[in-house]
């Protein structure tokens, strides 16, 4: 029994010895390898510290330039389309034939009534013939009065008929001229909704003709802004392609909430951006002042589609950084994300920095 207990004894001090050679190996090895980590020194490199910074709260969406006046062409008879005379782009006349439906039910409805009328016609001039001869013989006391009544009731009832058919016979023609769709006004055609062979409907529009005239930016506003935007507050429309940002002013603004996309229109005054119905416009709306970490737009380093900055922490080792960038305020850039109040940038020599690097010196300043 005495001698199982020395060797255990003696197999436990060797476990032990082995553990802490073990320990003592990986121990230095870690210490040799953090020796012989080189980082690249850096010099030529301005920090600064990012604070928060007052800048304006400005709401950014986009829109589209619309004309003042634009006339919707729509048909006041159902019918198949024959033809479409003019294409979107197409300048046209007040008056103009612009597209033509068909119209056989509509002749032959002219047709009949003009066949009435026709016939209303011969009898009214009948009844006033009759009338005169029955006058003659009243007025030589060779009729009765009865008689010389229902006479002239006849011929007032041929006057009557004959004046249903005429407006019957108008209204045909009426009805027969809408299945020809002519300008209303003169302009520009913006839309064509229809094609020939196509059926046409009552009051569904069928092309859009834009009249020369002034022009405003129409945006969709989120419903949260509609009691800070106000018309005569200043905007910025920006056309890509066009020149820098134009200044303008908020010209009306519509409170009533779509329903659908909680948003109200707002009308902006163009301004020098080009006045073409359509057009894509950006725009920025300052709505009030709110607190913002910026950093010049020269620390922004682009890597492929990623945006970043490179940071420097209190011992002077460099790490590049991702953030999410907002607008941009006189050569400055908001940071939305990824930085904070405090954190160093290299804001001059950005090209020199390496991310892993250290300072010439080792500490930040």
């Amino acid at each position: 029994m005495m001698r199982l207990n020395h060797r255990g004894l003696k197999t436990f001090c060797l476990l032990a010895a082995a553990v802490f050679f073990t320990a003592l190996l990986a121990a230095c090895q870690e210490k040799g390898s953090e020796e012989a980590v080189k980082r690249p020194v850096v010099e030529g490199i301005k920090i600064a510290a990012v604070a928060p910074a007052a800048v304006d709260d400005v709401y950014e969406t986009t829109g589209n330039v619309r004309s003042d006046r634009e006339s919707l062409v729509a048909s006041r008879a159902m019918g198949v389309v024959t033809s479409v005379l003019v294409q979107e782009g197409d300048r046209v006349k007040a008056g103009q034939l612009l597209l033509t439906i068909d119209d056989r039910d509509a002749a032959q409805r002219a047709q009949a009534a003009a066949m009435a009328l026709e016939s209303a016609k011969q009898n009214k001039l009948l009844q006033e013939t009759t009338w005169q001869r029955y006058k003659n013989l009243f007025d030589e006391k060779a009729l009765s009065r009865q008689e010389m009544d229902q006479i002239t009731t006849q011929k007032n009832v041929a006057q009557a008929e004959y004046e249903r058919a005429k407006a019957m016979a108008e209204e045909a023609r009426t009805y027969q001229s809408f299945t020809s769709v002519r300008a209303p006004v003169s302009g520009k055609v913006t839309q064509k909704r229809i094609d020939a062979g196509s059926m046409a409907s009552p009051g569904l529009p069928l092309l859009v003709i834009e009249e020369s005239g002034s022009f405003y930016v129409e945006a969709a506003v989120d419903e949260r802004l509609r009691d800070k935007i106000k018309p005569g507050m200043e905007a910025e429309l920006v056309v890509d392609g066009a020149g820098g940002p134009q200044r303008t002013t908020v010209r009306q603004v519509l409170t009533t909430i779509d329903p659908l996309s909680r948003t109200f229109i707002v009308k902006i005054t163009p301004g020098g951006i080009p006045a073409r119905s359509g057009l894509f416009v950006r725009i920025r709306i300052s709505v009030g002042r709110k607190e913002a970490i910026l950093v010049p737009a020269g620390a922004l380093v682009q890597k492929g589609q990623l945006t970043g900055v490179y940071t420097v922490d209190e011992r002077g080792i460099i790490t590049y950084r991702l953030v999410r960038t907002g607008a941009t305020f006189a050569g400055s850039t908001e940071i939305l994300s990824g930085l904070a109040a405090g954190d160093r940038v290299i804001v001059e020599g950005v090209e020199r920095a390496e991310d892993g690097g250290v300072l010439a010196g080792g500490k930040a300043p």
